[in-house]
């Protein structure tokens, strides 16, 4: 069932800054998707959505999984007929931290961390790509980072210069082509795809030492979910400003 309120699908919602991206999002009246690995995940996540006022809705949604990616691609055009967007929120980090030696690195942690952080992240839009098409205005947004980036790895005096971890790192900087690609592909239609790097923030995997609290991490994703018309398309955005490549 159509409807015309605006529908957000969070890969990796159920913490995090994926879920305060679907908090936020759903306090502004979107109605959010909430896609987990674990339905209990997922479920648990949306209750306490649910209980703050927002209009949330659950999916298993392992993205490495091809038949979760289906049947929340089903779920969605049967529920919604449409999605507006799509935040691909979910990803994994390196077991050896930021310091590695690159020449060490295994072929098993390249696929590991490629398998979610890229490679998901193609077929999940691939495969709602179709109802986001429905949309007035879709809306993409992948979660990067600033370690992505190749233009300030190769500057000694960046900030991130001696923060390598070579899998992780080259992830990002993959996905990014893919953001710059898929945007180029859609530069004709109200489709907006961009990149989204939401700062080293106090979760899981930024651990305690991050500056940023995760509110403030998710707001570039907020942003670039709600963007105009006029929005940037194809771009490297934190927090308003654009990054290098």
């Amino acid at each position: 069932m159509a409807q015309d309120k605006k529908v957000a699908l969070i890969t990796g919602a159920n913490r995090g800054i994926g879920l305060e991206t679907a908090k936020q999002l759903g306090e502004l009246g979107i109605t959010v998707v909430v896609g987990a690995r674990k339905l209990s995940a997922a479920e648990s996540t949306a209750a306490t959505l649910k209980a703050a006022g927002i209009d949330a809705y659950v999916v298993q949604l392992d993205v490495v999984n091809e038949a979760d990616r289906k049947a929340a691609a089903a779920f969605i055009a049967e529920k919604f007929g449409k999605l507006d967007i799509l935040i691909n929120n979910a990803g994994v980090g390196s077991v050896d931290g930021f310091v590695s030696v690159v020449s060490q690195t295994k072929d098993e942690e390249l696929q590991r961390i490629f398998a979610t952080n890229l490679f998901a992240v193609v077929a999940v839009t691939r495969e709602l790509l179709p109802l986001i098409r429905k949309s007035e205005a879709g809306r993409i947004v992948n979660l990067s980072s600033i370690l992505g980036s190749n233009t300030l790895h190769a500057d000694p005096t960046s900030p991130i210069a001696n923060f390598k971890s070579f899998a992780y790192d080259a992830s990002k900087s993959a996905l990014n082509a893919y953001t710059i690609h898929l945007a180029w592909e859609l530069k004709d239609t109200p489709i907006k795809v961009n990149a989204a790097h939401p700062g080293w923030v106090k979760t899981e995997m930024g651990t305690d030492a991050a500056p940023m609290e995760i509110p403030e991490g998710a707001k570039t994703s907020v942003a670039l979910a709600l963007l105009g018309a006029d929005g940037p398309n194809g771009r490297f955005i934190h927090l308003g400003s654009e990054l290098p490549w």
